[in-house]
C-alpha cells in the first residue's frame, strides 16, 4: 500500500521564490552586518546618504546631474543582470531564457522589493509595438530627490535599461513618463530603441499624461 507520506516523498520539490525576503537576506542585525543566501555582502543606503548623492550631483555637475545617475545606474544594471542571471540559473537548474515569463516576472519583483527598491511590476500591453513599460511604486529615489518639474529617478532608469539591454541583446533607452515626487501614483518607466523614444521627450515637456505618451509612440511606430 501506497502511503501519503510515500507520495508526498516522491513529488519532485518546487522551489520557492529565490529573492524570498526571510530567505534571502541574512546576516547579523546586532551587528549591522548583512548578506545574501550566497553570502556576498549587502549594502543598506539610510535617506541621508540618498539626499547628500542629489545635492553633492546637483552642486558638482547641475543640469548633468541626471545623466551622471543614469550612467552609474546602467553600470551598476549590468552587474545586477550578471548576478541576477548567475543566482537564477543556478538555483532552478536551468538558464534564464528556458524560465516561463510568469516565473521571470515574480522574480524580477521580489527582488526589486527584497532589495528595499519598492514594489515592481510589468506591464506588457504594448509588447507588439516594440515597447516594455515597467510599473514602480514607494521608490526611495523618488521620496528623496530634490524638487523638481521633470521625473527624477535616473539611477533606477539606468539601471532597467542596462538590464534589459541585456536580457534581449539590444540596446534599449528607458524613458520615466510618471513620478512619485511629482505627486503620480507611480513611477513608470517606458523602455524601447532611442530612436523611437526620442519624440516623447518633447512631450514630456509638454508635461503630457503617461496614457497619451503610450498612445503616441504607439501611432508613431505604426506609420
Amino acid at each position: 500500500m501506497i502511503t501519503v507520506a510515500d507520495l508526498i516523498k516522491d513529488q519532485p520539490r518546487s522551489p520557492g521564490n529565490y529573492f524570498a525576503f526571510d530567505a534571502y537576506i541574512c546576516g547579523d542585525y546586532e551587528s549591522g552586518l548583512l548578506e545574501n543566501r550566497q553570502g556576498d555582502r549587502l549594502l543598506a543606503l539610510p535617506e541621508t546618504l540618498i539626499q547628500g548623492m542629489y545635492a553633492a550631483l546637483e552642486k558638482e555637475t547641475g543640469q548633468a546631474h541626471g545623466v551622471v545617475l543614469a550612467n552609474c545606474g546602467r553600470w551598476w544594471g549590468k552587474n545586477f543582470y550578471a548576478r541576477f542571471v548567475e543566482q537564477l540559473s543556478e538555483y532552478y537548474q536551468k538558464p534564464l531564457n528556458e524560465m516561463e515569463m510568469a516565473e521571470f516576472s515574480c522574480c524580477l519583483k521580489q527582488c526589486w522589493k527584497t532589495h528595499g527598491w519598492g514594489t515592481c511590476d510589468l506591464d506588457l500591453s504594448y509588447y507588439q509595438q516594440g515597447f516594455l513599460v515597467v510599473k514602480t511604486k514607494n521608490s526611495p529615489y523618488a521620496q528623496q530627490a530634490p524638487k523638481s518639474n521633470r521625473p527624477v529617478c535616473h539611477f533606477e532608469a539606468g539601471i532597467l535599461s542596462a538590464f534589459f539591454s541585456q536580457l534581449t541583446g539590444r540596446e534599449l533607452y528607458c524613458l520615466q513618463t510618471t513620478c512619485e515626487s511629482l505627486g503620480a501614483e507611480y513611477n513608470h518607466f517606458v523602455l524601447g530603441l532611442a530612436s523611437r523614444l526620442k519624440p516623447a521627450n518633447a512631450w514630456l515637456e509638454e508635461q503630457q499624461e503617461h496614457e497619451i505618451i503610450m498612445h503616441r509612440l504607439c501611432n508613431s511606430s505604426n506609420q
